[in-house]
């Protein structure tokens, strides 16, 4: 899509909302002096809990305020005596309160909404108070009064789907996919955007990545439990940080003064998995205030669950024969080698959070605020793996079938643990002066680490065997060893190698912030403005062991293959692949042996010391903003600038070197991210926005020090390359849209956007012969290096809608839908051609991705079915050889819940995930020529939750 194009889509709803205006209510007008009395207020329902989202509006004058996540606001520059106060919150009746304002000091409130006694009720409005109906009007609420495009996700939402991680709870969110991970999800991308693109906080504090491979946070770390709302913006605005092209997700942990009183929560169950395996998850939280006039408050939140899986795994290694001096394979696409991967999975996650508040009056708040989450993925993976590489391919091979005689088969089974640790930690404070004006500080403490204590494992090789394979159908080919007895039979087998590797990569963040509103009159018009600034500094460590010992004598050669093994079968679909190594026979070896195998003479050079890096990056920030109504549109426009610095080292290690030297590369640069963003009230239920936004990613860290890592997966070697003058990726953002808010409860919105790209950076990955010189053999190499393109763009629309079924008759008025549906478009343009190649797709973009979901609820009982899925996207581009592109298939997933709640805070629910166990696929440039087509099965799972 061209720029011009786009926006004339993006203008043609706020063209069409002129005309829906027309046979709306007049616009809303707020104006109303600076200097007066300040009312401080808080808006809650009727179980007591805040009210967020909600419009607080001064009838006499039309000045407005939106109540925070607890339902909190203020109102400055009123006049003292009786004034009348209208609040707006969907799903609840609009309510009028008066109050009498004080002179001289400043006013408080309490409004209950929704309990039938207010004023102003109008008769059309059904008060919503289902757990799923709740959850949506929280969201909407806050979504329909903030400034920029924002999505919110509250924790009421969040637990009416089974979706045990933050990641999966934000795959509902319109215009967001995520990446999976044996089938749980991991990684976010927004709006078509890689999901480095896609900054991450909780409770405001940058959350460091804990891989040592890029900036993207593994949400998978975090249970989706100890959320209270998740805030995915859209739009930028001046005071939050510039690293979000994508948009930057918020995760707010609970406080104590959601309920402000005694409450206590939890829940626990149990699940099924078809593929094998079983689920427990608990949580609970308790929270209370406390003190003279309950200034006081604190909370303490719990999480734990425990997975097990054994997912179905196969992946083909497919190549491009290159060499014309072997005529079978010249010009055509072949496998080179097949693995089955046979796993045994148990993941665990743990997580903590904690908060101390302290507000003794409604101008002062104080706070300490703290949140742990540990991710542990212990793994047996039993594989059995043909090397048709190690053959030579024979005569009428074929783009689908192929012969090779001398090849190898490989029984292994590796060990792997990973364990991935979050943890922040905020201390801060608010103030709110007489004449409205607010300072707040904040100072930050964050930390990741990501360990791999143990990714050991145990080789056996065949002797040569002639192998076949028909790859007619791509996802399950055909296997000419699986029908002779040679590879399920012991004695064919003999020990090869045993491999030892650990990494440990630490990020650790500190920063401080702090920000001044101020409320004035310029030219006669209401103000405010807000200044702030921000330090951040990030230290990164990252190092690497790898071992491997081919000593063929014992100790280190464990013998014959058959005492090693079990009499479990080992099964991958409906492949027969023999028998599973005795898991703790293999791993008492393994441990045994690790200090024998893990020398200097075994220790894998360069590997071990080309892998290590160290960064420190500072980034110090400031900006102004100012905020203010012309009529019914709510301008902000602002500037921010941020000056980022860093220097990185590594070992430059020669190939085959075993001593390298430390070579150090910095930067130092300032960029500037100018901001407009407008909100249009056509009428009270008609809302248009428009925004022009600048953002920023910075480079990975490990694309950017000077290092190459060599890594071989069975006979594939991958050189990756470090490229010091990597530049970091600007963009340039439009966005616009038009929400239309429905009573009691619902909204149809448009949001469409467009981001020009400067300096996208990519991974290039190029092939050339390699000799390794372990052995004679002579094979392709995969040089992998992250590069810049000079120009690309990213554009798309949303679409999303979201309803109460509330006109409908009797018990079907409990009915609900929620779906919406993206569209988007990207391409990046090189600086070369890459095999007649200068323009490619954006890797990690989706086409299309859509959810649609059906609720009801009524009387404590609520069910609902959603689906969700997203289209083909790209992976890896290899430039030399586009067939063998890596792309992912688009994939679906159905999932069902179901809960009935007694009356008493005690509520029975069920989960049912991934019914129609849609397999996740890659493949190479097409889809004849499948990678991985890997299952994981349906869950079920049963539990209880009570609130107190």
């Amino acid at each position: 899509m061209k720029l011009a194009l786009l926006l004339g889509v993006a203008m043609t709803p706020l063209v069409f909302a002129g005309a829906v205006s027309a046979a709306e209510s007049s616009a809303l007008v707020a104006e109303a002096p600076v200097s007066g009395e300040t009312l401080h207020g808080r808006v809650y329902g009727a179980n007591g809990a805040g009210l967020p989202g909600a419009e607080v509006v001064v009838v006499q004058t039309g000045r407005r305020a939106v109540t925070d996540t607890q339902g909190v606001f203020s109102l400055s520059g009123l006049s003292a005596g009786a004034v009348t106060l209208e609040i707006r919150y969907l799903g609840l009746p609009t309510s009028t309160r008066s109050v009498t304002v004080a002179a001289g000091s400043a006013t408080s409130v309490e409004i209950l909404v929704g309990s039938g006694a207010e004023g102003g009720d109008h008769i059309e409005d059904v008060v919503v108070t289902g757990v799923i109906t709740d959850g949506i009007a929280r969201s909407l609420n806050q979504q329909r009064n903030a400034a920029g495009t924002v999505n919110v996700l509250s924790a009421d939402a969040i637990g009416r789907y089974p979706d045990p991680n933050v990641a999966e709870s934000l795959q509902r969110v319109q215009g967001i996919a995520i990446q999976r991970d044996q089938g749980e999800g991991r990684y976010i991308n927004v709006r078509g955007a890689p999901s480095a693109f896609t900054a991450v906080s909780v409770d405001g504090v940058a959350v460091p990545a804990v891989s040592p491979t890029t900036r993207a946070v593994d949400l998978d770390t975090l249970p989706s439990d100890i959320v209270s709302t998740v805030e995915v913006s859209k739009t930028l605005s001046p005071s939050q940080d510039a690293d979000s092209i994508a948009g930057a997700v918020n995760i707010n942990t609970r406080s104590p003064f959601d309920n402000r009183r005694l409450a206590v929560s939890g829940y626990a169950g149990g699940s099924y998995n078809d593929y094998g395996g079983s689920d427990t998850r608990a949580g609970a939280t308790i929270s209370n205030v406390f003190g003279p006039d309950q200034t006081f408050g604190a909370l303490l939140s719990l999480s734990y669950s425990e997975t097990n899986r054994r997912p179905d795994n196969l992946e083909n290694a497919w190549t491009l024969g290159t060499n014309a001096a072997v005529p079978a394979t010249f010009g055509r696409y072949y496998i080179e080698e097949t693995l089955f991967k046979d796993y045994e999975t148990q993941r665990t996650r743990q997580a903590l959070t904690g908060a101390l508040e302290w507000r003794p009056n409604d101008q002062a708040r104080a706070w300490l605020r703290g949140s742990y989450a540990q991710f542990n993925d212990s793994e047996y993976r039993d594989t059995l793996r043909f090397t048709y590489s190690d053959g030579t391919p024979q005569a009428g091979l074929t783009d689908r079938a192929g012969t090779f005689n001398g090849a190898r088969i490989h029984k292994a089974l590796r060990y792997r643990e990973q364990n991935n640790e979050i943890a922040t930690l905020n201390a801060g404070g608010e103030y709110t002066f007489g004449n409205g004006a607010v300072w707040d500080a904040t100072l930050a403490w964050a930390r990741s680490e990501q360990t791999y204590p143990n990714r050991d494992e145990l080789v056996y090789r065949s002797s040569a065997v002639n192998l076949s394979y028909d790859a007619t159908n791509s996802y399950l080919p055909t296997y000419s060893a699986l029908g002779s007895g040679f590879y399920s039979t012991p004695t064919s087998y003999t020990f090869r190698e045993n491999t030892f590797r650990t990494n440990d990569t630490v990020q650790e963040d500190v920063s401080f912030r702090t920000n001044y509103e101020l409320p004035t009159v310029i030219g006669g018009r209401d103000v405010t403005l807000k200044f702030g600034a921000k330090y951040a500094t990030r230290d990164v460590t990252a190092e690497e062991e790898r071992y491997r010992d081919r000593t063929n004598t014992a100790p280190v050669n464990p013998g014959p293959l058959a005492p090693l093994l079990s009499t479990r079968p080992s099964r991958n679909y409906d492949y027969d692949l023999g028998v599973k190594f005795d898991h703790d026979l293999a791993l008492t070896y393994l441990n045994n042996i690790r200090g024998a195998s893990t020398n200097a003479a075994s220790r894998r050079l360069p590997q071990s010391i080309s892998a290590d890096y160290e960064v420190q990056e500072d980034i110090m920030a400031g900006y102004g903003e100012a905020r203010f109504d012309i009529g019914a549109t709510n301008v902000l426009v602002g500037v921010r600038v941020e000056q980022t610095s860093y220097d990185g080292s590594a070992l430059v290690v020669p190939r085959n070197g075993t001593v390298g030297v430390l070579t150090t590369v910095g930067d130092n640069r300032t960029d500037f991210f100018p901001n407009l963003t407008l909100r249009h009230a056509f009428s009270d239920a008609l809302i248009g926005r428009f925004a022009l936004t600048r953002a920023i990613s910075r480079p990975e860290y490990s694309e950017i020090v000077p290092r190459v890592l060599e890594t071989t997966e069975g006979n594939t070697v991958t050189f990756a390359r470090g490229n010091p003058d990597l530049a970091p990726a600007l963009s340039n953002n439009l966005d616009a849209g038009l929400e239309y808010y429905m009573r009691p409860l619902g909204v149809v919105s448009v949001n469409a956007f467009y981001k020009d790209l400067s300096d996208y950076r990519f991974t290039l990955n190029t092939s050339a012969p390699f000799s390794d010189p372990t052995t004679p053999t002579l094979t392709t190499a995969i040089y992998s290096e992250a590069i810049n393109a000079p120009e690309g763009y990213l554009a798309g629309i949303e679409f999303n809608w979201q309803q109460t079924f509330d006109f409908l008759p009797g018990w079907a008025s409990g009915f609900g839908v929620f779906a919406n549906y993206t569209l988007t478009d990207a391409e990046i343009k090189t600086a070369a051609a890459y095999a007649g190649r200068d323009t490619f797709v954006l890797p990690g973009q989706s086409d299309t991705t859509y959810n649609a979901a059906l609720f009801y609820e009524n009387h404590g009982f609520s069910a609902r079915v959603s689906y969700t899925r997203r289209s083909d996207f790209l992976e890896a581009i290899d430039a030399t050889r586009p067939g063998l592109d890596m792309w992912v298939e688009g994939r679906g997933q159905l999932d069902f819940t179901t809960s009935y709640a007694f009356g008493n805070g005690v509520e029975v629910f069920g989960e049912a995930k991934n019914l129609t166990d849609e397999a996740g696929i890659r493949y190479y440039g097409s889809r004849e020529r499948t990678y991985e087509y890997e299952k994981f099965g349906y869950n079920v799972f049963a539990g209880i939750r009570f609130k107190l």
